[in-house]
């Protein structure tokens, strides 16, 4: 458990640092954002308990928002995120006692089962992430279409990073 540990804590600061340093000026056609470091919350164990989880999303989501000064955006949205992981992981997984102990990745769930996985995840961040930056209706068209695009940027993004980073 200490070695898992540390991995996640190394992985908790490297996307933290990612984020707010590079791909906070990144802007595809002046509406794609990438959120990167919401990897972090989709690859966490199964077996993590749902107080600790929360937290560690409102701790990521805060994180996030001080380096980048977006006060409480992120938090709020990677709280929803971790309070949302385990109902979609379960959407595209079987529920039994064999998987509680896994971290959703490719080589645990398959590709098929992940991608579904970590497009809803990213889909469901940047709703969130969105609506509650624009807090009105009056631009629903754009408020959807950086919707969409950010979750596509973000998707690929993140496949190619658990490609390169998950477990084999």
């Amino acid at each position: 458990m200490n070695k898992s540990v540390f991995i996640f804590a190394i992985l908790f600061v490297a996307l933290v640092l990612v984020q707010a340093l590079i791909l906070n000026h990144i802007v595809l056609f002046n509406c794609a954002m990438c959120f990167v470091f919401i990897y972090f919350i989709v690859s966490l164990p199964l077996d993590v308990k749902p107080n600790l989880l929360l937290t560690l999303s409102f701790l990521l989501g805060l994180t996030v928002d001080m380096l980048s000064d977006t006060p409480g955006l992120n938090a709020l949205s990677c709280t929803v995120l971790g309070a949302l992981k385990r109902p979609v992981f379960f959407a595209y997984e079987q529920h039994d006692d064999q998987k509680r102990d896994i971290s959703p990745a490719t080589a645990t769930m398959g590709f098929l089962n992940f991608a579904k996985y970590l497009f809803t995840m990213s889909a469901l961040y940047c709703i969130v992430c969105f609506f509650t930056e624009y807090m009105n209706f009056a631009d629903v068209i754009d408020i959807l279409i950086r919707i969409g695009a950010s979750t596509v940027f973000t998707y690929i993004v993140i496949l190619a990073l658990d490609s390169l980073i998950g477990k084999k």
